[in-house]
């Protein structure tokens, strides 16, 4: 990464971190206004100025981390010469497939041992990013339908998505760690009686239900969206037919989920998605139906 490149992030995230906070401080102004509660009696500044660092510092950390944790998470084996006939053939798609995408540098590529059929890509930066594809994913489609796949993927990083995806998490953590602070307060100050763990208990409490709040109406969201955006970019890139032919092969595979372990890297893989899930299920996954996919696909115009 340049220098240049490195002071535009900083300025950015400087940026983002006081529009956030105030954001933040306007937004609880309001409620305190409307709960008739004085906004001089808490260090609202403070929280908002500590929290918007922990929040967005801790995203971009794990963002940074990224490669180096999905590695270990799914044992990923990254491709170096000499490759197999195999292994040549998805080096060689994802290195034409990122010229064709304009980016800076060819991703690492890997493979992991896996029985699902998905690949990922993650990484901090256009210049650093990897692409991984499971060995179920090779096994189970055609050249065309890994080609479509791998083309996703590298839209993901085309368009910046794993930085995206870090701001708006670290945004969002931010007000979550923010608004359960406050309500804690809030809440603790009209007991009579309180104590260290029942207010950490609120406080924990506050949290988890501003974080479904925050997934659902923010994250998940915007993580649908750019899967949508990933597929159009994947049309462009290797042809419309061939990222259709790989979603319909998805769809129509009946796989176990995949481990546990790597439940965290579900919003990075081409598809995480249960098949006849309810609305709830849709609302809470980073991923569209796969048949709202396709017919998305199907409408799209190249030209």
């Amino acid at each position: 990464m340049g220098f240049f490149t490195l002071c535009k992030r900083i300025f950015i995230l400087i940026v983002l971190n006081i529009l956030i906070v105030t954001t933040a401080m306007i937004v609880v102004s309001i409620v305190f206004s409307y709960l008739g509660i004085s906004i001089n009696d808490y260090p609202v500044l403070f929280y908002a100025v500590f929290y918007s660092v922990i929040g967005m510092g801790g995203s971009f950390i794990s963002l940074y981390l990224s490669i180096f944790f999905a590695k270990k998470a799914f044992g990923v084996r990254i491709l170096t010469p000499p490759l197999s006939g195999e292994e040549q053939k998805i080096y060689e798609m994802v290195s034409n497939l990122s010229q064709k995408a304009g980016l800076p540098k060819v991703p690492q590529v890997g493979i992991y041992n896996s029985p699902e059929v998905n690949a990922f890509a993650t990484g901090p930066s256009k210049r650093k990013s990897l692409v991984a594809v499971s060995s179920g994913l090779l096994s189970k489609m055609d050249d065309e339908e890994v080609e479509g796949v791998i083309a996703h993927e590298i839209s993901h990083i085309a368009n910046g998505d794993m930085v995206t995806m870090a701001l708006i998490q670290g945004m969002v953590n931010t007000m979550v760690l923010l608004l359960a602070r406050l309500a804690t307060q809030v809440v603790t100050s009209r007991m009579e009686r309180r104590s260290f763990f029942m207010e950490y208990m609120i406080f924990m409490l506050f949290q988890v239900v501003l974080n479904i709040l925050g997934s659902i109406l923010v994250v998940n969201v915007f993580s649908r969206w750019r899967e949508y955006r990933a597929d159009h970019g994947a049309a462009r890139l290797s042809g419309k037919s061939k990222i259709i032919k790989a979603l319909e092969k998805l769809s129509s595979l009946r796989l176990p989920p995949a481990p546990a372990q790597t439940a965290s890297y579900n919003a990075f893989k081409i598809s995480h998605q249960r098949h006849n899930q309810s609305f709830m299920q849709t609302l809470f996954s980073t991923h569209p139906p796969l048949h709202l996919r396709i017919q998305r696909l199907e409408r799209f115009s190249l030209y």
